[in-house]
């Protein structure tokens, strides 16, 4: 790592991705209106949805489809391929000033992201795009992946989230990609991007049924009680629950903000705790009151950078 990269390290400031949306790159229909959608960060995909006679063209298509659809004001990643010929082609084609970062399928281990960081920061030098502009989602979908998880996040600063693909990484585990034998993984996963400083993703169920979007609030609400900071959408119409959900709700901010006065007041006091609506407030719930308004502010600074 080089001087600069490892100051870079130390001042990981990690971007609001509260809803990521999967865009197919050689969809242009689906690229056109991308940016209306309200996505936090939209993602290219070069992978699964891309028929493999189709990826030379769409890797051709990413700097144009990027400009296109970051005029709303999201974040471009580009989600790229497995093996490793293909995942190069695809990041040459993708390190530019319209992508703001690559999303790694199927890592392998922590020489698997200093490798591909390599290739990055010497693309991003040859092209004039500041260095570590580019950053990476981190996806785990191997067992092996899953053991090194902590050392995987850690394994270059350009990291700014890591999740679990759910079907993949059942396939190659021997299990079946249910809630249930998910959840004990993706917890994992969970302490593990916090142990590393960068945001988990994902949700605690599934995202495949559309028919009720009550039903999907509700479980994209529990999911960021387990901790997610975001996760990726995969129909338009899970965008605006996803925002709302893993970001501050009105009366959570109401409360945080009650908290902190009560807090300033309690400490002006000479006391560390206090009761609040009947209730121990103590340290770790004042912090975590912090945590919620700072996470609020972020949110509202990417709001307005959009307008």
């Amino acid at each position: 790592m080089t001087t600069s990269m490892a100051e870079m390290a130390k001042r990981r400031d990690l971007p609001v991705w509260r809803s990521l949306l999967y865009v197919p790159a050689n969809v242009p229909r689906f690229i056109e209106k991308a940016h209306t959608r309200g996505a936090d960060a939209i993602l290219l995909d070069l992978e699964d949805s891309v028929p493999a006679g189709e990826k030379e063209a769409a890797r051709g298509a990413v700097a144009s489809a990027a400009a296109h659809v970051r005029q709303g004001g999201a974040d471009v990643l580009v989600r790229v391929n497995r093996p490793l010929a293909l995942c190069v082609r695809d990041i040459e084609a993708s390190v530019c000033a319209e992508v703001d970062g690559i999303a790694i399928t199927k890592v392998d281990g922590p020489s698997h992201v200093r490798l591909l960081d390599e290739l990055v920061t010497e693309l991003e030098s040859e092209r004039g795009v500041p260095l570590g502009k580019t950053r990476f989602l981190l996806m785990i979908e191997t067992p092996e992946a899953f053991e090194q998880m902590t050392d995987i996040a850690r394994a270059s600063p350009r990291v700014a989230a890591m999740n679990i693909g759910g079907e993949d990484f059942a396939l190659n585990g021997g299990f079946e990609p249910t809630d249930e034998a998910l959840l004990m993984p993706k917890q994992r996963m969970i302490l593990a991007a916090r142990a590393a400083g960068v945001m988990p993703l994902g949700y605690i169920g599934t995202v495949a049924d559309f028919s009720d979007w009550e039903k999907f609030r509700a479980m994209v609400r529990r999911s960021r009680q387990f901790g997610f900071d975001g996760a990726s959408c995969v129909h338009p119409g899970q965008v605006a629950i996803v925002n709302e959900e893993y970001g501050p709700r009105p009366d959570e901010l109401a409360y945080a903000k009650r908290v902190i006065a009560a807090a300033d007041q309690a400490q002006a006091e000479g006391r560390a705790s206090f009761q609040l609506d009947g209730k121990m407030i103590d340290i770790p719930v004042i912090e975590r009151a912090r945590r919620l308004l700072a996470r609020q502010e972020r949110v509202e600074a990417r709001a307005a950078a959009r307008r």
